[in-house]
C-alpha cells in the first residue's frame, strides 16, 4: 500500500535541503543500501520550501566549509569518551535530534521509528508538536529521553493541554520556537499549496478543533499553521509558561547576543541557536556564524545548542570548538527514515558518531571538554591570535 517512491516528491515540498542534501542524502542511501530508484532523479532548486533566494539555505552549509582544523598530533588517543549530559540527562554523543514535523509522510512509521531509532543510540528525540504521532504513541514506544517543541498559539488553553500532555507523557523538556510569528515566504509551499494526505492527521491537535486542515483550502498549509500561530509571541510569553509547566524550557529560534541576554532574563533554560532550516528569513546567517555571538553572551549561564547545517561529523566537532554544547540533525533524519525506516535512522546516527570520534580522534582530543576554540580556524580569525605551542 505504501509506497515510499511516490512519497518522496511530498517529502521535498517539506523537507528541503537543496541539491546538496539531495548529494547528502545519496550518499547516506548508499550506505543503506537502498534498492536502486527508490530515490528519483536529483530535483530542481525551485522543488525546495525554503525561503525566497534560498540563500541561507546554502549558506548554512557552506559556511561549515570555511572554517578549517587546528589538529594536535602525538596524543594517546587509545580512548574516546563522547559521553555528555543535557539539562542532567546523560547521553551517549552530543548528537541529538531535531524536531520534524510530519513523519509519516517520509515513512509509515514515523516519529515512532525515529524515536526507537534515538532511544538505541542513547540520545534525545525532539517530537514536532506537529506530528503525525501523538506525544502518547511516541511514548508508548518504549524508555527514551524524549523533548516536546512547541509553538505558542492564540489559544492560550491549547498550549496549556499540549503542554501538560507532553509532562503526562514523560517528557523531559520544552523547545520553544520563537522564530515563527509569521511563515516565511517559503516560494515551493505557496506554489505546491501542500496539505496533508487524507490518510494522516496532527495526532497531538486531534479533539482540540486543530486535527485536520481543509484540504479545500487553496491557501494550503502555510495559512493554516499562520492562521494558529499566536504573532503578539513576546517574552512575557516565555514568563507565561514557566507558570504552567516545571519543565525546563529551551529557547529556539536564537539568533543575536542581544536575544540570547533576554533568553536569560525570561529564564531559559538553555539555547538553540537555529533559522528554521532556512525556511523563515532568508539572508540571516548560517548557525554556525551565529554560534560564537550567543556563546559569548551566553557566558556559561545555561547550554547553548545549535541546528542547520550539521551533515558530518566534523560538523559536530566544528560545533562544539566554538562552544555548542551539542548538536541537533533533523533533515538527515528525515531522508534516512525515507530511505530505511528505523534502520536507516538508527544508522544515520551511528555514521555521524563514527565520523565524529574519527574527527576527536585526528585532532587530539579524547573528551569533550578537550575540544577547544584552539582546534579550528575560521574566516573571521586574526592570524595574531593563534595560541603558542605548549606541551
Amino acid at each position: 500500500m505504501w509506497q515510499r517512491v511516490t512519497q518522496l516528491p511530498l517529502i521535498r515540498c517539506v523537507y528541503p535541503g537543496g541539491p546538496q542534501l539531495v548529494s547528502f542524502c545519496m550518499h547516506y542511501c548508499q550506505q543503506l543500501e537502498v534498492p536502486e530508484g527508490t530515490l528519483k532523479k536529483r530535483p530542481k532548486d525551485g522543488d525546495y520550501q525554503c525561503a525566497e533566494d534560498q540563500w541561507t539555505l546554502a549558506e548554512n552549509r557552506n559556511a561549515f566549509s570555511r572554517i578549517l582544523f587546528r589538529p594536535r598530533i602525538l596524543i594517546d588517543v587509545s580512548k574516546i569518551d563522547m559521553t555528555t549530559s543535557v539539562l542532567g540527562f546523560n547521553i551517549s554523543m552530543p548528537i541529538m535530534i531535531a524536531p520534524t514535523a510530519m513523519q509519516k509522510m517520509a515513512h509509515p512509521e514515523g516519529e515512532y521509528a525515529t524515536a526507537r531509532a534515538a532511544s538505541a543510540a542513547g540520545t534525545i528525540m525532539t517530537l514536532s508538536s506537529w506530528a503525525t504521532s501523538s506525544v502518547e504513541e511516541v511514548a508508548s514506544t518504549g524508555p527514551g529521553i524524549r523533548f516536546f517543541q512547541l509553538y505558542v498559539y492564540k489559544d492560550r488553553n491549547v498550549v496549556a493541554q499540549l503542554v501538560r500532555r507532553a509532562e503526562r507523557a514523560g517528557f523531559k523538556a520544552i523547545a520553544l520556537t520563537v522564530d515563527t510569528p509569521r511563515l516565511g515566504r517559503r516560494e515551493a509551499d505557496i506554489k505546491n499549496r501542500f496539505t496533508l494526505p487524507p490518510f494522516l492527521t496532527l495526532k497531538n491537535f486531534e479533539g482540540l478543533d486543530l486535527g485536520k486542515m481543509d484540504e479545500a483550502d487553496d491557501s494550503g498549509l502555510a495559512s493554516y499553521v499562520a492562521g494558529q500561530i499566536d504573532r503578539s509571541l513576546s517574552w512575557k510569553d516565555v514568563k507565561w509558561l514557566q507558570t504552567i509547566t516545571s519543565l525546563p524550557i529551551l529557547v529556539k529560534g536564537v539568533l543575536t547576543a542581544e536575544d540570547t541576554r533576554l533568553a536569560l532574563e525570561n529564564g531559559a533554560a538553555g539555547i538553540i541557536v537555529s533559522n528554521h532550516g532556512a525556511r523563515q528569513l532568508d539572508y540571516v546567517p548560517a548557525t554556525i556564524m551565529a554560534l560564537e555571538e550567543v556563546v559569548k553572551a551566553a557566558q556559561g549561564r545555561v547550554p547553548v545548542f545549535l541546528d542547520g547545517g550539521v551533515r558530518r561529523g566534523t560538523d559536530v566537532f566544528k560545533a562544539l570548538a566554538l562552544g555548542a554544547s551539542g548538536i541537533f540533525i533533523g533533515r538527515p533524519v528525515v531522508f534516512s527514515l525515507a530511505a530505511e525506516g528505523e534502520a536507516g535512522v538508527r544508522k544515520v546516527l551511528q555514521m555521524l558518531r563514527d565520523e565524529f570520534e574519527l574527527t576527536m580522534a585526528l585532532s587530539g582530543c579524547r573528551t569533550l571538554k578537550e575540544i577547544s576554540r584552539n582546534h579550528i580556524v575560521t574566516e573571521w580569525d586574526a592570524p595574531h591570535a593563534l595560541p603558542a605551542a605548549r606541551l
